[in-house]
């Protein structure tokens, strides 16, 4: 069976990514491996992608894929962005990012965000990039219990409900990792 590593910590986006790949392929978490996870230096979401794939190839001789993704929100200039699960690590956790976000959310009328993920995939030394976005807009309130990260906060355009609400199996068909993936396909068998 072939082995794929799926270059991240995040246990929500584990699940995600290896529900994506093909079923012909054992999917590996660096945290089964012990490695432990690169400093995201990078100003863009393709920047830390890329830096995070080369750092988990380094491991293993088989191919690797990364994500770096985030919320944009357009009335805090595209804040978190790329420091979307750093903005959550210093309020102590996720749920208290979004009340801080909900926070200075309060007066704005704007409300429109942006999921972006970038998933950078690695073999043989060959570096495949792609980019998904999904336009949406941020609740006044935090809800539902299901997905990770900001999704009770994000309501995607056309829908009346959060990600949050959604059940696993309708947010992975559509989310901004879906979208990435959906290209990356495109490009190369996975």
């Amino acid at each position: 069976m072939k082995k794929i590593l799926i270059g991240t910590h995040n246990k929500g986006k584990f699940r995600e990514i290896a529900y994506l790949i093909s079923k012909k392929y054992k999917k590996i978490s660096p945290i089964s491996l012990k490695i432990k996870s690169p400093k995201e230096t990078g100003k863009t979401f393709s920047s830390n992608s890329k830096l995070k794939v080369n750092f988990f190839a380094k491991y293993v001789n088989y191919p690797v894929i990364s994500d770096d993704s985030g919320l944009c929100i357009q009335s805090l200039k595209g804040k978190p962005g790329i420091y979307s699960a750093r903005l959550a690590k210093k309020h102590g956790s996720f749920l208290n990012a979004m009340k801080f976000i909900l926070k200075k959310l309060e007066k704005k009328k704007i409300r429109k965000a942006t999921f972006v993920c970038s998933l950078s995939y690695k073999n043989k030394g060959k570096i495949t990039s792609v980019e998904g976005r999904l336009k949406g807009k941020i609740s006044t309130k935090i809800l539902g219990n299901n997905g990770f990260g900001y999704d009770p906060i994000f309501i995607p355009n056309k829908e009346k409900i959060t990600f949050g609400q959604m059940s696993k199996k309708r947010k992975i068909k559509m989310d901004h990792r879906f979208i990435a993936f959906k290209k990356m396909k495109k490009k190369i068998k996975i």
